[in-house]
């Protein structure tokens, strides 16, 4: 009895002499990390987006032949701000510093990518503010983790984390811009850094509820798509059709990219004269064809509300491929996610206008999800995020569009530095 006494007493003893633990739950100090960097990331985004609207609505201004110039100055502008301040890099940069320089975003460059981008944005430019976004607000991840004196993987996560507080920003959906901030960085078919989908997660959440405070953002769809309704299981070989036709579009963007980068690195110009040359070119085709000026946030809902012709569509869609590829060629800053919703929503259109009896939305829903998946290689992302921006509810059929462009898309990925990894850090 007595060695069992002491051997009780040993144990309390035992007990007492660990620290007391005030916190019961999963959660510890990194979750209000990740929530620091959500809200920081959020504010970012929300100061960013009133500076980009009130400098749009004085440039907007500038119609008619006046689009020209204007362009072509923004342009110039945005050049010499890369020239003289540095170059930020554009989303390839983003995914090669995550996977080959450990998680690290420099953040010395923010200053050249917002000037910049808000010139090629807020002028007309057919790229949006998610890539500037991603950048400065993954790069600000980075450097609050080198505050908190994270490490490794520690790191990495806390820099997509940033990154994903401004996808979902930009996007109002913090699952869908977790999930992108994560399918982005691969090629392989899995997510290799899906350690930090929670830190993205959290960040994400944070980051929507100070963005929405901001600028007023209220919850609901973005563009207003018809009500869908189911008609059968031949809804999804529909979606699987209209996701093979938008991925073939998805190549001809990449063909097409692919030619006025020969045609603008043909020689070694210094940046801003690419520049001048790509606003130069974007005013004349904003000049002839408005509806392919800007990014298509707001011109999404035009196409969908007009009633036009199918040459009319036919020529848009043209056009808005080349506006996207010799924006994203000539050193115009920006993102070509929503730009590449636009062609899908053109598309989808134009399907409707060969066969009408084609349910107009499942058409538009299934060619945005395609033609993403096929060249940024984010089919479940893709599909949630336009889940949230169009409120279609129904994600199978967006799913087996947006899988249909992701296994039918070039082996050789359109952002380089997704490919498989030659060297470990």
């Amino acid at each position: 009895m007595k060695i069992n006494r002491r051997r009780r007493l040993i144990k309390t003893f035992n007990l007492l002499d660990q620290p007391i633990r005030f916190n019961p739950f999963v959660f510890s100090r990194t979750f209000f990390m990740w929530a620091f960097t959500g809200l920081v990331g959020g504010a970012i985004a929300g100061g960013y987006w009133i500076i980009l609207e009130h400098f749009t609505e004085f440039l907007v201004q500038f119609q008619g032949w006046m689009v020209i110039p204007t362009m072509a100055i923004c342009g110039l502008l945005a050049g010499l701000v890369i020239h003289f301040i540095g170059d930020p890099g554009e989303i390839h940069l983003i995914v090669n510093n995550i996977r080959f320089n450990k998680g690290k975003l420099d953040p010395k460059n923010n200053p050249s990518m917002i000037l910049s981008s808000l010139f090629c944005v807020a002028s007309g430019g057919s790229l949006g503010p998610e890539a500037p976004l991603v950048q400065v607000t993954g790069s600000t991840g980075t450097w609050l983790g080198k505050i908190f004196r994270l490490k490794g993987e520690e790191l990495r996560s806390l820099s997509i984390a940033g990154m994903a507080s401004g996808f979902t920003a930009l996007f109002g959906a913090p699952l869908g811009g977790s999930l992108f901030s994560l399918e982005i960085l691969h090629h392989r078919h899995a997510v290799e850094y899906y350690k930090a989908i929670i830190p993205a997660l959290v960040a994400s959440c944070f980051s929507y509820v100070m963005f929405a405070l901001i600028i007023h953002l209220g919850i609901g769809a973005t563009w207003d798509l018809k009500a869908y309704h189911y008609s059968g299981v031949y809804d999804f070989i529909y979606a699987f059709l209209f996701g093979v036709v938008a991925t073939i579009f998805g190549w001809i963007f990449i063909f097409v990219v692919k030619f006025f980068k020969k045609v603008f690195e043909y020689r070694p110009f210094p940046i801003y004269v690419k520049t001048l040359a790509g606003g130069i070119i974007l005013g004349i085709i904003a000049y002839n064809f408005p509806m392919t000026r800007y990014f298509g946030h707001h011109e999404i809902n035009q196409l969908i509300n007009g009633n036009f012709a199918l040459n009319f569509l036919i020529v848009i869609l043209v056009f808005k491929i080349i506006a996207i590829a010799v924006t994203v060629t000539s050193g115009w800053r920006g993102g070509f996610i929503i730009p590449l919703f636009f062609v899908g929503t053109t598309l989808g259109l134009i399907i409707h206008q060969l066969f009408p009896t084609v349910d107009t939305t499942l058409a538009i829903v299934s060619c945005m999800a395609a033609i993403n998946a096929c060249v940024t290689r984010t089919p479940m992302s893709t599909t949630i995020i336009l889940g949230t921006l169009t409120g279609f509810t129904y994600f199978v059929p967006i799913l087996f569009a947006s899988l249909t462009g992701y296994f039918l898309a070039p082996k050789i990925p359109f952002i380089g530095s997704q490919s498989e990894k030659l060297s470990e850090e």
